[in-house]
């Protein structure tokens, strides 16, 4: 590959899909450890639905193929629609990538709320890995706030939400990260300086 700057962006092209499928396969190793299980019969259906998808899948085009799918997690029912932005941006490169939302429906609809209000912004890229420190934001936040009703990721996502809106660009993981540790603080949770949100 020759060493110019389209050969230098391909390399980090791929290097970050490999970090993506690292991820994602981490994920799915992990399951579901912080967010109440999901039906393993209906885990099944939804996969098998997706197999007649054809990957890679935009969120528009998942959400038009299977968007008022239900399932239902431990503490609620979910569809599909609810889960997945409705964006041409969002691309899922396998049917894993959707079964990850499904594991983690909570941290699923945050994450679509945020895209969604994202696509107003003009000239701002919600890179991957901002997308994944907010994700791990409010993993945190689940493990926390688990009793809650997740209050703390609704919060957080609002707040993520209104500076999309007032401030017309996307917060920086940190601030979200220092948001979410005021927001545990304030409600009684301890945030130890060593944890994600100890900042």
């Amino acid at each position: 590959m020759a060493d110019d700057k389209s050969g230098r962006d391909k390399q980090a092209q791929d290097a970050e899909r490999r970090q993506q499928e690292r991820e994602m396969d981490a994920e799915l190793e992990r399951g579901d450890e912080i967010e109440p299980p999901v039906d393993a019969g209906a885990l099944a259906d939804v996969e098998a639905e997706l197999e007649e998808l054809a990957f890679p899948a935009t969120g528009t085009e998942v959400v038009a193929a299977m968007g008022d799918y239900e399932f239902e997690s431990a503490e609620r029912s979910y569809t599909i629609g609810e889960l997945v932005p409705e964006t041409d941006e969002e691309t899922f490169d396998s049917p894993d990538a959707i079964r990850v939302q499904i594991l983690r429906p909570t941290v699923a609809t945050a994450m679509k709320q945020i895209v969604e209000a994202s696509k107003t912004l003009s000239n701002t890229e919600f890179s991957w890995t901002q997308r994944k420190a907010y994700e791990m934001t409010f993993q945190e936040l689940e493990a926390i706030d688990a009793d809650d009703d997740d209050e703390g990721i609704q919060a957080i996502a609002d707040w993520i939400i209104e500076r999309i809106h007032d401030k017309e660009t996307l917060p920086s993981s940190r601030a979200v990260r220092r948001e979410a540790a005021k927001f545990c603080r304030a409600n009684g949770y301890q945030v130890r300086n060593d944890e994600w949100l100890g900042i």
